[in-house]
């Protein structure tokens, strides 16, 4: 078993729970080091690699940090083309990704070399950004967001589901989420929580101009396709990815989105279920 140990960098809270995992692995399983992690550790004999290769050498990621880390390495798991599994431990703030906390590390990890730990599937997304036959393709484990740049006006969006045209949505900006990633911004902007355990793609205007411009929630098979519409009489329209990628988009540029030929499994809190997370992270049902 090969257990590649990532963290947030510049991490210094990690510092002494990277020497402890360091003895506490050593005979367990053998340990690959992303650079991040080198640089905090006292000078030793390791197996060091960049984070882009951490994926391909490893059967178990440890994600040391928030959610934000997390989702960068669920980017290069998605590039990669491996199943490899996640461990996130949280040393942010929220950490709703990053469910585990860091009293929980070592249980969960001996469950998972052991065999009996549970793992989560959540479906993926794929974003192909198109311009003049220029292509960027990402893997996203939460959501695509279109929005105005900060001087711009109300932006519009044209948005085709499958072979369908939906709507031209007029807008501060849309957010295209997975059921992961519709508990992050898609909830701030209204829209639905969606279980992680469903195929769907929600899509969720923010404070549009029109309040009949609802979220809607379509099957994962449809794929959605989003463009700047002509009428933006040059108002400015970035997408970003998972918060870690993002570009200006020209008239004529689409960004296609689809569920990603591979979920991204993620390996659970033994003691918490979903629901738990939700009424613990989100204050969810609270009166």
């Amino acid at each position: 078993m090969r257990i590649g140990i990532v963290t947030k960098p510049g991490l210094a809270a990690a510092r002494d729970t990277l020497v402890e995992l360091e003895a506490w692995l050593s005979g367990r399983a053998d340990t690959v080091w992303s650079e991040d992690c080198a640089a905090l550790m006292p000078p030793g004999a390791r197996t060091v690699v960049s984070r882009d290769a951490t994926a391909a050498h490893v059967d178990l990621v440890l994600v040391l940090g928030g959610d934000g880390t997390l989702l960068a390495m669920a980017n290069r798991i998605g590039r990669a083309e491996r199943d490899v599994p996640i461990l996130g431990v949280n040393f942010g703030s929220l950490g709703f990704l990053t469910e585990i906390t860091r009293p929980e590390l070592y249980d969960s990890l001996d469950a998972f070399l052991q065999g009996r730990a549970e793992l989560d599937r959540r479906m993926m997304l794929e974003a192909v950004t198109r311009r003049r036959g220029v292509v960027e393709s990402r893997i996203l484990l939460n959501d695509a967001v279109f929005t105005r740049t900060a001087l711009s006006r109300m932006i519009d969006l044209s948005v085709t589901v499958g072979e369908q045209f939906v709507t031209s949505v007029r807008a501060d900006g849309l957010i295209v989420a997975s059921p992961t990633g519709s508990t992050a911004y898609n909830l701030s902007a209204g829209g639905p929580i969606v279980h992680p355990a469903m195929a769907a793609i929600v899509l969720t205007p923010i404070a549009p101009h029109m309040l009949t411009n609802r979220p809607i929630v379509i099957p994962a098979e449809r794929n959605v396709r989003v463009s700047p519409a002509p009428s933006n009489d040059g108002a400015e329209v970035y997408v970003t990815l998972d918060g870690q990628w993002g570009c200006p988009l020209e008239d004529g540029d689409e960004v296609a989105i689809s569920q990603a030929p591979r979920p991204l499994s993620l390996v659970r809190a033994a003691e918490r279920s979903y629901f738990e997370v939700l009424r613990e992270k989100l204050k969810w049902g609270a009166r």
